[in-house]
C-alpha cells in the first residue's frame, strides 16, 4: 500500500494512500530520502517547528517538544520515524475498512419549496466564541478548523466517529489534525476515552 506523508504550509504532518495536488508552501514524500531532498532548502528551525506541530498530542503524546536537533540529518531521521506512526494507522484501517453495499435510492419524501419562497438560512457555527478566552489564534469563519473548533467546544466534546462523520475524514486524517492544525492554532485539546465509550476530543471550556 502507498503511503504519502505530507507536511502543509503551517507544518502539519498528514498521510493519505492517494498522491495530493500540488502542496504550496509544504512538501510531500514516500522516504526518508525524499523527506530530506524535499526540505533540503528549509532552515533548520522549520524542522523544529513541523517535530513541534504534532510532539505530546496524540498519537503522539510520548514525544517532547525540542528547541533544536543535533543537526539537519537527525532532525529528518526523527520527523521520518514519527511519520511511520500515522502510516501504520492508515494501513490498519484500510485493511479493517468493509467494502460498503450500494443502497438503493429512495423517493424523497420531503416538500419541495414552493418558486419564491425565502431560502431556510444556515446556522452560522460559533466556532470563535472563546478564542479570546484560549488566547488560541481564531479560526476563519466556515474553515475546516473552525467547524471542528465548534464540535469540540461542545460541553461533552465530539467523538472521534463524530468528527469523521461530520468532515468526511479518517481516522488518522482525525488525529493528524488535533496533533497538528488544532495544536498550531493554540488550542489544548483533551483526548479521552470513556470506559465502555469511543475516543473523544474536546477543548476544556
Amino acid at each position: 500500500m502507498t503511503k504519502i506523508y505530507i507536511i502543509d504550509a503551517d507544518n502539519c504532518l498528514s498521510v493519505e494512500s492517494e498522491a495530493p495536488a500540488a502542496i504550496e508552501g509544504g512538501a510531500s514524500f514516500t522516504s526518508q530520502e525524499e523527506l530530506a531532498d524535499a526540505t533540503k532548502d528549509w532552515p533548520a528551525i522549520r524542522l523544529v517547528e513541523v517535530w513541534n506541530s504534532f510532539a505530546g498530542a496524540p498519537p503522539f503524546g510520548d514525544l517532547k517538544e525540542v528547541r533544536r536537533f543535533t543537526d539537519r540529518k537527525s532532525g529528518i531521521a526523527r520527523i521520518w520515524n514519527a511519520a511511520q506512526r500515522l502510516g501504520e494507522d492508515l494501513e490498519k484501517e484500510t485493511a479493517a475498512k468493509p467494502v460498503p453495499t450500494p443502497k438503493p435510492k429512495k423517493a424523497s419524501s420531503k416538500p419541495t419549496a414552493a418558486k419564491g419562497a425565502p431560502a431556510k438560512a444556515k446556522a452560522t457555527k460559533g466556532a470563535t466564541a472563546k478564542d479570546g478566552a484560549t488566547g488560541a489564534k481564531p479560526a476563519r469563519e466556515g474553515s475546516k478548523t473552525a467547524q471542528v473548533i465548534a464540535l469540540l467546544q461542545r460541553k461533552n466534546g465530539a467523538t472521534l466517529a463524530e468528527i469523521m462523520d461530520k468532515m468526511g475524514w479518517q481516522k488518522h486524517t482525525v488525529r493528524g489534525f488535533m496533533a497538528g492544525a488544532m495544536k498550531k492554532a493554540g488550542f489544548n485539546v483533551e483526548s479521552f476515552k470513556p470506559e465502555g465509550g469511543e475516543r473523544t476530543y474536546r477543548i476544556p471550556a
